[in-house]
């Protein structure tokens, strides 16, 4: 697999990060960079996509967190629950849960998909460790010096300090007002601290009365948080077709809002933008 996919979309927050994972390898889009990618080039990290639903799953992680501990340190494993991360499983190609894929310097090397008994498990994992031998630490691209301003605003969103990694980004952004990297680092948290205080009766209270634009705001922020983009668009789409003066302006700027949390070239971003052009005009 390697240079077949490309990673780049997964370097920073996602506008829906969450789900609890297995045991203490669990992965989420918020600390995927950090966790995976850049871990990857100092040591190969072994990615599993699964979901509570599925025992074979289930099994399958317990059988990596078994022969990773065993293995003491030849390579590590992220572990990552599909259905709350789907980000990840688009942007590594994920056809199929379980699936297992070695990340070695920031790119997929290696994959399978399905349950698969240990002792082929075992055979799988030593061809890739014997792949990289040798070749993460001198054979790596140079690596840019890292940006203490972003490592500081990282780690206490890492740490659960929103207000922490605000003030972080803010503070960069005083001193570069142009510098992109935390203007969207900063979407995606304000969007993240605003949707984790939205009760789960958003949708409810939405649906009962379409009135309701405050309401329809929440619920749209709800159901991106859940993985949902274009239910959230649509909503807000809605509301814009059915509404006009400030009720109209407030849907149309959160719906712009919304889509800036996104690379513009997701298909279901393009898709929505045209609908919302068909709407005001």
């Amino acid at each position: 697999m390697s240079g077949a996919v490309d990673l780049s979309s997964l370097k920073q927050p996602a506008g829906g990060a969450g789900g609890a994972a297995a045991g203490d390898y669990a992965v989420n889009e918020v600390d995927f960079e950090t966790k995976v990618l850049r871990r990857s080039t100092q040591v190969p990290v072994v990615v599993v996509l699964y979901s509570q639903r599925s025992p074979g799953s289930i099994e399958l992680v317990r059988t990596l967190e078994r022969l990773v501990a065993a293995d003491g340190g030849a390579w590590e494993l992220a572990t990552v629950e599909a259905e709350a991360n789907m980000r990840i499983a688009q942007a590594l190609r994920v056809q199929g849960i379980p699936t297992v894929i070695a990340i070695a310097g920031g790119q997929p090397l290696a994959d399978f998909e399905g349950a698969q008994p240990e002792p082929q498990v075992r055979q799988w994992l030593k061809a890739v460790v014997d792949a990289v031998a040798g070749k993460l630490e001198s054979g790596a691209e140079p690596q840019a010096a890292e940006d203490p301003r972003f490592t500081a605003a990282e780690e206490a969103l890492e740490q659960g300090d929103f207000a922490g990694a605000e003030a972080a980004y803010e503070a960069i952004l005083a001193a570069e007002p142009t510098n992109e990297e935390a203007k969207a680092a900063l979407r995606q948290l304000r969007f993240l601290a605003r949707a984790q205080q939205i009760p789960d009766s958003a949708i409810a209270i939405a649906e009962a009365d379409s009135t309701n634009v405050d309401a329809a705001l929440d619920a749209a922020d709800l159901e991106l948080f859940g993985q949902q983009p274009e239910a959230a668009f649509d909503r807000l789409i809605g509301v814009i077709k059915r509404t006009a003066g400030d009720e109209r302006a407030k849907a149309r700027t959160r719906l712009v809002e919304l889509f800036e949390l996104f690379d513009q070239a997701e298909p279901f971003v393009v898709a929505a933008r045209r609908k919302l052009a068909a709407a005001l005009y």
